[in-house]
């Protein structure tokens, strides 16, 4: 390990220390290429997650923790691992959740509460989350407010709960009642009556802080007792937290050489002249501080940089002063860093010099998370010169000036409006480096203010982001502008200062002929072109237009009384310049525990959140890799439509660790997969139909060296023409064969042609995808046994039989030679049921002919790219109807995106076409579906399975119609709703319909009358903000629309303990089929819930197993385990009735002695379904379960921002097994709706994105992706199972078959 040596005043390099959950380690040289992440994980900590590479999802959230010399305390910071350089942390404490607590010895409160209170469902973001509210916690003198618990976690994706329960189960450690986690000794808090308030719940318990013994699924662990706090240490919660390591306290740091992977140099100086020596010496180098933004250039864009300078340790970059005329902030200061700093300035100076301050506070807040602010730096965030930077806008309108250095220590200062020169370029020569930001006080009268707008409020990167500042001063009893600054970001290369308008405004009066003559003259300052990066084009200039009136109602509030200022601002505009402050969530959830035995019904916890919540639960990549194990990487076509014309792999075979690739020729079973039919290549052959198709596979040593060989592949192409629109399919009548669909009720041209219809409407519905986001990407894990004769594997997959059935098929091998097995999976949504098949079929091939294990994790843009989405639709109709509202026929033509392959699109056109009805009674229908090939990556199942769709198209008819007649949409669905008996159009005659009474529920609920008339008082007093509430029925059939997957098997095992194994064919994928499937079998015996084990899906156990889809699963697995369960309790009965036993151990041993068979395999086939396509008629459904959601939304008319205010949802499931588990399903869904309606936006290189190149996807990533975060929860969010009516069929006894209304 080398060191500058030729540097003074620095104390010689020493060995690079790092301790990780108090466990001290000796970092080698060689490992500057690797992340925080890869090294963790490595060493087999994999509790902490990688999902997304790129610090947008948090599930790789870890604490570091360090001495700071300066204050001489301990900081305790959470940071994504996936972008932190493994040097970056050198001389620091890592803390992962693993080093929190685990199940042997105990779990820390934090992660006992989120486990407890149902916070974990699939589980793969759980430890991110662990470890985002740890680090608050450690770092907390006091317990937190609800509000800071909450932006703590705005760096934290889930895609499964809805965030509720994550909310409730951290908001105990906010009470500030209970004095837990604070200084002073838990001992002496004794609350009312001498009740023990409990510190994971926060509420008061028997298990008391002196008890001896707790069972450990009990909320509290005796192990865990809240001691005081320590600044050396941080915040010491129990007496088994780790504590900073003592060694660290009094551990200089050294200066740091040492390198990595293809010639990487990482150097960390202390001194500013050794910086700018080195700066000297590799004019190229690049200074890094968080590498938030250099870890995306090298991983995503593939950017080579050679030497890095860590600038962290050195004192002249990380000054925070105050003076006179202003305060110098260096260039290293992090960004949180700095927002604590200006808290402070802004409460110790007079409140007119810090409009400025508060700006930069106000825009950090919706800087990225909390990870990335706690790492990120200032001089970072300028010098990357983004054209949307946060940031740069405000440093040019708040006169800020940069001082720049060069390597011989001289100093110049520039002004921030004249430092970017162009698109990523800056006033710096190649041996100068930005040294620190001078930002000078506001003078009185000086008002500056911040904007900013994204498609998701928290951490995302602008649309449009800007900067004003304002100087007026009064000037013969009017007030003048003497200066003035309008930046914007998101405009253009650079942040755009829109100079004409700056002149314009100096020397005239703040005026309302100010602001009408500012805004044309913004539209000629402010020019984006149509094809401009980012799109949106008219919204981006409606928003320049917006943020400069918003400014001016802002500022001429500011000034409100000032001497003959007469610009007073009314009190119906003041919506428009009020800062919005965010309620804390508070949930409501309603449901009957009505118990079966000994554990259905019951609200029981998920069987692995205990796991899940201390890391230990295992996923796919999880899996260690054996001596000689490979990793894989794709190789993807680059083109949308195009003939292959060569591949030149001979890069690649001389790639470091190359192992071998694989293309279409070395299959050696079939070269065609497909769940449906088999019309999908392994390996692309002679042309290529979509962007991300898989053309070959190269397998290496490492991953970097295997993906490093897939990059060096070069083909060339011949562009063919290519569909990359449903319009364009529809035009040139691209279709999938045999794919039209047809059903019809009644005569619809007949009621057109009569005087029945009253009106006739006719429109068009366009409905986008929406990608799945499961938080675990793609993965698979295949190796051979028995000399390669036999293939086994793990994999993400909803579909193990599809994995082992297309494994089988490519390798040439039968079904029972190939095993897969899924333990749990990170979500899925749909998206593991097929597209995750070829991923295992693809990475077979090398196992199978290297005899040697490989592993394919798929990154996430990769994964996005080319795993399929949602369907998008397009749907045309016409509806006639009565002046009263009431609906008498539907004419639709309905298209969905398939894709380049079938998949199974057709199922999905299908299920959409059963519920273009929703819930309203139509006597005459006809509907025409058809599936479009087109040259995108094959869509796929997605949570709904088409009928979301569906449902949305009859939402739009029924809202226009409502529009017509001049009526609410509630009365116009009210009058035109289903009722028991009626008949669909596809001949099913609906039993058990309680959509009547689950609907008036609601209204009484919501108290919807009295909330509407709300709303509408609000807009009459708001001009610039309005409110809007809507009430949406659903009915959805519940059974696979493919008679034969209806069906289901499990495997019963009785151990002579007592003790119950279960296997089943479905998969736990978060939703609670295992724990649910448990409750089943526990109850069935008569057993604790406790004594029943549920350890894997496997095709070994139980063949031939349908998808873990369609809702249907706890109907089919449970019916078939308590099957299993039945056959054993009837060989049981013998015995048993003879009375002699006391226990269900002694009962078991009593069986065994007589040697009754206690395994048993059980099966269920769903009854009474069927449906023929020639016909058009049938029962395609088991029954329906029906719903209703109740929304307030609030939505800002200038910009578009919006809050959902209060959603209030309730279903009918029958007899709930679980109504924990499934009320969290439905909050889970409804905010993933809620998502793809209102956030979520796939950008396709297409017509309408022409500044994309054909055919890629653009939001491959959480970067420019924006799933719901924890700050779009609803304020107010309410969800109800319709309580079990005794005198309705659909509730009789059900215990014996527990197949009744029961979602999965």
């Amino acid at each position: 390990m080398g060191s500058l040596k030729t540097e003074e005043d620095i104390e010689e390099s020493k060995d690079a220390i790092l301790y990780v959950n108090g466990i001290r380690t000796v970092l080698p040289d060689g490992l500057a290429h690797l992340t925080l992440l890869e090294y963790l994980r490595d060493a087999g900590l994999t509790g902490t997650k990688l999902g997304c590479g790129e610090g947008g999802c948090g599930a790789c959230t870890v604490m570091v923790s360090y001495f700071d010399q300066n204050s001489k305390k301990c900081v305790h910071q959470a940071i994504n691992a996936c972008l932190a350089p493994l040097y970056s942390v050198e001389g620091m404490h890592v803390i992962t959740v693993e080093g929190v607590g685990n199940r042997k010895f105990g779990l820390h409160p934090v992660q006992e509460s989120l486990a407890s209170r149902h916070g974990s469902q699939c589980g793969f973001c759980t430890p991110g989350f662990i470890m985002s509210m740890y680090a608050l916690l450690r770092s907390s003198k006091t317990p937190p407010t609800e509000e800071q618990i909450e932006e703590s976690l705005a760096g934290n994706l889930c895609r499964c709960t809805g965030y509720r329960p994550i909310l409730d189960a951290f908001r105990v450690f906010a009470k500030s009642n209970d004095l837990l986690y604070t200084s002073g000794s838990v001992s002496v808090h004794e609350p009312k009556n001498g009740e023990f308030i409990c510190p994971s719940t926060g509420k008061p318990c028997s298990c008391g802080p002196n008890k001896e013994t707790v069972e450990p699924s009990d909320a509290c662990q005796n192990g865990y007792k809240p001691v005081s706090y320590n600044d050396v240490d941080g915040s010491s919660y129990t007496n088994k937290e780790i504590i900073f390591p003592p060694q660290l306290l009094t551990r200089k740091s050294s200066s740091l050489s040492l390198t990595g992977f293809g010639g990487i140099k990482w150097h960390r100086p202390l001194l500013l002249k050794h910086v700018l020596e080195l700066k000297s010496r590799h004019p190229d180098a690049k200074l890094v501080v968080g590498n938030t933004e250099l870890g995306i250039e090298t991983r995503l864009k593939k950017i080579h940089y050679p030497v890095f300078i860590s600038v962290t340790h050195v004192p002249e970059l990380n000054i925070l002063t105050v003076g006179n005329d202003g305060m110098e902030i260096g260039a290293g200061v992090r960004l949180s860093e700095l927002q604590k700093f200006l808290k402070k300035v802004i409460e110790e100076r007079p409140a007119y010099e810090t409009s400025s301050c508060k700006a930069i506070i106000e825009q950090i807040k919706w800087f990225a998370g909390t990870q990335i602010r706690n790492v990120a730096s200032v001089g970072g965030n300028i010098c990357t010169a983004s054209p949307i930077s946060d940031l740069n806008p405000l440093w040019m309108a708040s006169r800020a000036k940069f001082k720049v250095v060069d390597s011989k220590g001289s100093i110049r200062t520039i002004l921030a409006e004249n430092f970017f020169l162009g698109y990523r370029k800056v006033d710096l020569g190649n041996n100068e480096i930005l040294l620190s930001v001078l930002l000078p006080w506001t003078r009185e009268f000086e008002y500056v203010k911040e904007f900013k707008q994204a498609h998701r409020r928290d951490d995302d990167i602008a649309l449009v982001n800007g900067g004003m500042r304002v100087f007026i001063e009064k000037s013969n009893k009017k007030w003048i502008v003497s200066d003035a600054c309008v930046v914007y970001g998101g405009v253009a290369p650079v942040s755009l200062s829109a100079v004409k308008t700056k002149d314009y405004l100096i020397g005239k009066a703040w005026d309302k002929e100010l602001l009408q003559n500012s805004l044309e003259i913004l539209k000629q300052d402010v020019v984006i072109s149509e094809d401009a990066p980012g799109g949106m084009v008219e919204f981006r200039k409606s928003l320049t237009l917006s943020f400069f009136f918003k400014f001016f109602l802002w500022v001429s509030h500011q000034m409100n009384g000032q001497e003959f200022f007469n610009e007073s601002v009314p009190a119906s505009h003041l919506s428009a310049v009020e800062s919005f402050h965010r309620p804390s969530v508070m949930g409501s959830q309603d449901y009957e525990i009505t118990k079966q035995g000994t554990a259905v019904g019951s609200p029981e916890v998920h069987m692995s959140a205990r796991l899940q919540v201390t890391g230990e639960a295992e996923y796919t990549d999880d899996t260690p890799m054996p001596p000689g194990g490979l990793h894989a990487a794709l190789i993807l076509s680059k083109k949308p439509h195009a003939r292959l014309l060569s591949i030149d792999d001979s890069g690649a075979r001389s790639s470091p660790g190359f192992a071998g690739i694989f293309f279409n020729k070395d299959i050696p079973g079939s070269k065609f997969t497909g769940p449906i039919i088999e019309d999908e290549e392994v390996f692309a052959s002679e042309i290529v139909t979509c962007v991300g198709q898989v053309i070959g596979v190269a397998v290496a040593d490492t991953l970097e060296n295997a993906k490093l060989a897939a990059r060096k592949v070069v083909i060339e192409y011949e562009d063919l023409p290519a569909i990359l629109s449903i319009e364009d399919a529809v035009e040139f009548k691209s279709f999938h064969p045999n794919t039209h669909r047809c059903l019809s009720k009644g005569d619809v041209d007949l009621c057109f042609q009569s005087d029945q219809c009253h009106k006739i409407i006719e429109g068009e519905v366009h409905i986008g995808g929406q990608e799945h986001f499961y938080l675990e990407p793609q993965s698979t894990f295949v190796w051979t046994m028995d000399g390669g004769h036999e293939v086994h594997m793990i994999s993400s997959t909803q579909a193990p039989q599809k994995h082992q059935k297309y494994v089988a098929h490519v390798l040439g091998l039968p079904m029972s030679k190939v095993v897969c097995k899924v333990k749990r999976i990170g979500g899925g949504f749909g998206g593991k049921e097929t597209r995750s098949a070829f991923i295992a079929a693809v990475a077979s091939v090398p196992a199978y002919l290297l005899n040697r294990p490989v592993k394919l994790t798929l990154d996430r843009d990769i994964d996005m790219q080319l795993t399929g989405q949602r369907h998008s639709f397009l749907a045309k109709y016409k509806v006639g109807f009565t002046n009263e509202g009431k609906v008498l026929a539907l004419d639709l033509e309905i298209y969905n995106n398939a894709g380049n392959s079938l998949d199974l699109s057709l199922a999905i056109l299908d299920r959409s076409m059963y519920h273009s009805d929703n819930v309203y009674e139509i006597p005459n229908v006809r509907i025409n579906g058809s599936v479009c090939f087109t040259n995108y990556p094959s869509n796929t199942a997605f949570r709904g399975f088409g009928g979301p769709q569906g449902m949305l198209v009859s939402e739009n008819w029924i809202q226009r119609i409502a529009v017509e007649v001049k009526k609410s949409p509630e009365e116009i669905r009210e009058i035109n709703f289903n009722s028991e008996g009626s008949i669909l159009h596809y001949g099913q005659q609906l039993q058990d319909c309680t959509l009547h009474r689950l609907w008036d529920e609601l209204k009484k609920s919501c108290n919807f009358v009295k909330v509407r008339s709300e709303v509408d008082d609000f807009n009459l007093h708001n001009r610039w903000k309005k409110r809007g509430v809507a009430m949406i029925p659903t009915k959805f059939g519940i059974s696979f629309t493919t008679k034969f997957m209806n069906q289901a098997g499990a495997l019963v095992q009785v151990y002579t303990d007592g003790t119950v194994l279960v296997t089943h064919g479905g998969v736990e994928m978060g939703q609670g089929l295992h724990t649910k499937v448990a409750q089943i079998a526990a109850s069935a015996f008569e057993i604790p819930l406790s004594s029943v084990f549920i350890s894997e899906t496997s095709t070994d156990k139980v063949p031939n197993a349908s998808p873990t889809a369609a809702s249907a699963s706890s109907d089919m697995y449970g019916a078939a385990v308590l099957d299993a369960c039945k056959q054993i309790k009837a060989r049981m009965e013998p015995i048993a009735s003879l009375k002699k036993h006391t226990s269900f151990v002694e009962l078991v041993n009593a069986c065994y002695f007589e040697r009754i068979d206690l395994s048993a395999h059980g099966f269920h086939v769903v009854p009474d379904i069927g449906f023929d396509w020639k016909t058009g008629k049938g029962h395609p459904f088991r029954y329906f379960t029906y719903g209703a959601a109740f929304a307030e939304v609030e939505i800002d008319t200038l910009t578009g921002d919006f809050h959902t205010r209060a959603a209030d949802v309730i279903l009918d499931l029958g007899f709930s097994i679980n109504p924990a588990i499934d009320v969290g399903q439905i909050e889970g869904a409804f905010i993933q709706g809620m998502g793809w309606v209102a956030l979520e936006e796939l950008k396709w290189g297409d017509a309408a994105h022409k500044w994309i190149p054909p055919g890629c996807l653009f939001t491959s990533g959480p970067g420019n992706y924006k799933i719901p975060s924890v700050n779009d929860v609803p304020f107010k969010f309410k969800v109800s199972l319709l309580k079990l009516n005794l005198f309705l069929r659909s509730v009789q006894p059900i215990y014996n078959d527990f197949d009744r209304k029961e979602e999965t």
